[in-house]
């Protein structure tokens, strides 16, 4: 930031050192401590407004798109509603279409017991030549 080599930085120590003095350094660089902080501070939120800014400058620009998007759709497509309205015939992709038909209501129940079924754990089958696991390792109950 600054590009100060070490040789500078030992030179500004021994001038501070003579003209402060060793008794008082302690408090003025507290003092120096203090004011980088507030000025830290400060840049901060500075830095913060100016993104606050420009995210709000961003925002403003995309509603902008959006609304001439819109506009666009609603020339193109007036009703939106049917197909005889100029709205494509068929708006959700061919891995997003209806489970039923709209006058189908599916049983809730069997919905219910067929999404269980389906999140139930599948158990591994048993290997016959596998010793069974025993149900308390052998140290358990002793104090370790």
């Amino acid at each position: 930031m600054f590009d100060i080599g070490a040789s500078e930085l030992l030179v500004i120590v021994i001038v501070a050192i003579l003209v402060i003095g060793p008794k008082d350094m302690p408090k003025a660089l507290r003092h120096a401590g203090r004011w980088i902080g507030k000025l830290r501070r400060m840049s901060n939120h500075f830095r913060a407004g100016l993104d606050e800014v420009v995210r709000q400058a961003e925002i403003e620009e995309m509603e902008e798109k959006w609304a001439a998007r819109n506009k666009d759709i609603m020339a193109k497509y007036p009703d939106g509603s049917t197909p005889e309205a100029g709205a494509p015939e068929n708006l959700l992709p061919n891995e997003m279409e209806p489970l039923s038909s709209a006058g189908e209501v599916p049983d809730a129940d069997a919905a219910a017991e067929a999404a269980i079924e389906r999140a139930a754990p599948v158990k591994a089958p048993e290997h016959s030549n596998e010793p069974p696991l025993p149900l308390d390792p052998p140290h358990a109950g002793k104090d370790a």
